[in-house]
Formats: structure tokens, sequence, C-alpha cells
């Protein structure tokens, strides 16, 4: 499955398409780990355990996309975008979606 962030793929032709498709989840906050990072905001930095969260909420949310444009037949999800907004207070929601297409080599 080709991922990629503009409308088109070098190179492929689009023959088709499915269309949009997404992935979301929606991720807390550890306890053990908001301390921590109260902590960190005291003097500054990167809060590494957050910037690991987010991350893995991304993955997780890009697979779901994946999946389901694997479900529709799809070769490629084209112009990919990612948004997060707070659900709640130590909640966030990470989405990712694009449209499902079908390509060829050209």
């Amino acid at each position: 499955m080709k991922l990629v962030n503009i409308d088109y793929i070098p190179g492929y032709e689009i023959t088709e398409c499915l269309g949009i498709v997404k992935g979301q989840i929606v991720q807390s906050k550890n306890i053990g780990k908001d301390f921590m990072a109260g902590m960190k905001t005291i003097v500054g930095g990167e809060i590494s355990s957050y910037t690991e969260m987010i991350a893995t909420a991304r993955s997780m949310a890009t697979k779901r996309m994946v999946d389901e444009a694997q479900n529709l037949g799809a070769d490629a999800v084209i112009n990919i975008r990612y948004g997060s907004s707070t659900v709640m207070s130590g909640a966030a929601e990470i989405i990712a979606y694009g449209t499902a297409v079908k390509i060829k080599k050209q």
C-alpha cells in the first residue's frame, strides 16, 4: 500500500477513486506519566512520554486508515492528512484521512 500526502503518485496513473478513508483513535494520558510531565513543565524541555504517546496514536490511526483502504481494494491512499483535537480533559483524538485509489504503473 502506497501512502502519500500529495494528490498523485509519480510514475503511476490513478485508475479509480474509491473514496475517503480514515482511521482514528482517542488516546488518554497515563496518570503517572502525567505527574512526571507536570514536573517537566517546571524546568522546560520535551515531554518525551507524550511524544511517544502521540507517535503511537498516529501510527494506530494510520493503520486503521490503511485497513479501511484495503477493505475497499485500494492500492494506495493519496492526499493523507492528520488532525488532532482535545476530546476531554486528558484525552486527545488523532485522525488520519486520505483518498483511497487504485493505481497502475505508467
